[in-house]
């Protein structure tokens, strides 16, 4: 994909810029004032994936989950074709378009599985102009949003340093977390030590409609492993053999390759799928 003009990167600027006046860094809900969340049923994941060696054709994945189980209830896996370039930093106008259109399908066919809570592989408020994919979703679907970050992102001082590297060394249990802290003193986002089994934090920062506190005591409830169930189960669309896949197919199904890497264990075609909701 050819590199983007600067008059698309300034115009993109001004969006963000009137984007991130609508991003509510509050509780909206009750259930996120609730010390155990009572009142949630339902946590959504999206991600984007990408077939090896294609940056133009990716997959759209969402998922729902039951709370606290962490149990399916619906799954969505569509490939789509991506119109806009990778420009870094603007994200989300390449990648929130068929994550919404996602969003926008489940609301249509089976509104009462919409999640109440939607994470998102990305950053939130932890971006160079504190408007990530997190934010981007969030404004634009009104539904609380999470960032769950697997890696740092350089912003405003906030490095990979030693000091950093101390940091995340402090961090000895489970739920253990400290606050990225910009040159300027605000905070944008926490390192969080999300499992007992491994030192590597996730970067959690607010998407939209809830404050970064419970967006960081939220993702830890729904770690079984590091990366939190909804963004974690994401990746259970990765599993049709690559031989059936049809990539010129734009409405083909396909799976994950966040890492560019194509699975080929075998799993079920379908990758639209419903599931009975629990007895409330």
């Amino acid at each position: 994909m050819a590199a983007p003009e600067a008059e698309l990167v300034l115009k993109w600027e001004r969006e963000q810029a009137r984007l991130r006046e609508s991003v509510k860094e509050e509780d909206t809900e009750d259930w996120q004032r609730s010390p155990d969340f009572s009142g949630l049923k339902r946590v959504g994941g999206v991600d984007l994936s990408f077939i090896k060696g294609d940056d133009i054709n990716a997959c759209a994945h969402l998922v729902v989950l039951t709370y606290p189980h962490m149990k399916v209830l619906y799954e969505d896996c569509k490939m789509v074709t991506l119109n806009a370039p990778y420009v870094a930093g603007f994200l989300g106008f390449r990648e929130a378009p068929p994550l919404l259109q996602a969003l926008e399908k489940l609301k249509n066919v089976q509104p009462n599985l919409m999640p109440q809570v939607l994470f998102v592989d990305g950053n939130g408020l932890f971006h160079y102009r504190e408007f990530g994919l997190a934010c981007h979703l969030g404004v634009l679907s009104d539904l609380p949003c999470v960032g769950v970050a697997k890696n740092l992102l350089h912003v405003e001082g906030v490095v990979r340093s030693e000091e950093h590297q101390s940091q995340i060394n402090a961090l000895q249990k489970s739920g253990d977390s400290f606050p990225l802290a910009t040159t300027s003193g605000r905070v944008l986002g926490k390192a969080l030590r999300s499992s007992h089994s491994s030192i590597k934090p996730v970067y959690v920062s607010v998407g939209h409609r809830i404050t970064l506190d419970t967006a960081v005591r939220l993702t830890h409830t729904c770690c079984l492993y590091r990366v939190p169930e909804p963004i974690r189960q994401t990746a259970a669309c990765d599993r049709q053999p690559a031989k059936d896949m049809d990539l010129t197919d734009p409405h083909s199904t396909a799976h994950r390759g966040r890492k560019r890497r194509l699975s080929t264990e075998h799993r079920n075609p379908s990758r639209w799928l419903f599931f009975p909701a629990p007895p409330q």
